[in-house]
């Protein structure tokens, strides 16, 4: 253009369309003309507004995000599946929360210097879990099985009423106090208290306690020691025992899994002594405050009570 070129000749010389050459003089000039740096400063600012915002970077968003994941130890697809039921106003996908984790958008300034620190990426579920090998034998004391697991009522196999639970006991050091936890195969409701120690008379006692005001059809435990005096329990509660087979933890699976949630708070090289039944009632009331994919992102509370709350 100083030198006097036409837009057609512009054009040919630089192999473009003479409506592009024309478009690019009209958007870029001003009352002195066209001038390349201002052009370019133009299309910067004009670059930073073109396309879709990221959604994590709406602050609203990111705190809700940000809360659920790290302090009330929702899944991403718990996430993105309770904003969506609950009709929030901006819709995520759990594999936009996946990628945001990956990317270190909650890691903290330590975690983001450190080379070898994985950051938020722990958080997420399995991450450095270990695993039983196959072959495994099982040393544990033996016991009297009244019912085997195959015997179970089709209602309780078919997880449609209430009051058909799982149990298990989750120990922190060894010798020491242990959680006694019990959950609803429909509902996926935990109970769950601590008892002073991990001998069958003190887990007995807390399994009846447990029990008291919830609606009990049976139980299925692992065969763990901790479970000889299931007769007491059941004349106490009239619910009846189906004990899973040795190294079958999938019979149990909604108990396992429940008990991998509870690890997280809770890991094995904690001493439960110390913990208070304060905070064992908060974690169990943050689990069944949590939405589950499996219930249709409704909460554990919900489904056992026939209640519909706002938890976003």
């Amino acid at each position: 253009m100083a030198q006097g070129y036409s837009v057609c000749a512009i054009a040919k010389e630089l192999g473009r369309s003479k409506a592009t050459i024309s478009r690019e003089i009209k958007r870029n000039s001003d009352r002195k003309g066209y001038m390349p740096v201002d052009a370019q400063a133009k299309y910067a600012k004009r670059r930073k507004r073109c396309g879709r915002k990221k959604l994590l970077e709406e602050r609203e968003i990111y705190e809700l995000v940000k809360t659920r994941f790290l302090e009330q130890q929702w899944s991403p697809e718990q996430i993105a599946g309770r904003m969506k039921l609950e009709g929030f106003p901006h819709r995520i996908s759990y594999n936009t929360i996946y990628r945001a984790i990956y990317a270190g958008m909650f890691d903290t300034r330590e975690q983001k210097k450190s080379a070898g620190n994985r950051g938020m990426k722990r958080r997420l579920r399995h991450k450095g879990k270990t695993r039983h090998k196959k072959g495994q034998l099982d040393n544990r004391g033996k016991l009297i099985i009244p019912h085997r697991i195959d015997e179970r009522p089709t209602e309780a196999e078919q997880r449609i009423r209430l009051g058909d639970w799982e149990a298990d006991t989750v120990t922190g050091k060894r010798g020491k106090a242990c959680l006694v936890t019990l959950v609803d195969r429909k509902s996926r409701y935990l109970r769950c208290a601590k008892a002073d120690s991990h001998q069958t008379e003190a887990v007995t006692q807390k399994m009846i306690l447990l029990m008291e005001n919830y609606p009990c059809q049976t139980i299925t435990p692992d065969r763990g020691p901790e479970f000889k005096q299931h007769e007491k329990v059941t004349s106490a509660t009239g619910a009846e025992f189906y004990f899973a087979l040795p190294r079958h933890p999938w019979q149990r699976g909604t108990n396992e899994n429940t008990n991998g949630l509870i690890r997280e708070y809770f890991p094995k090289s904690l001493d439960l002594t110390d913990i208070s039944d304060e905070e064992i009632c908060l974690v169990e009331r943050k689990l069944n405050f949590r939405p589950r994919k499996c219930l249709g992102f409704r909460s554990p509370f919900e489904v056992m009570f026939q209640l519909v709350l706002h938890l976003t």
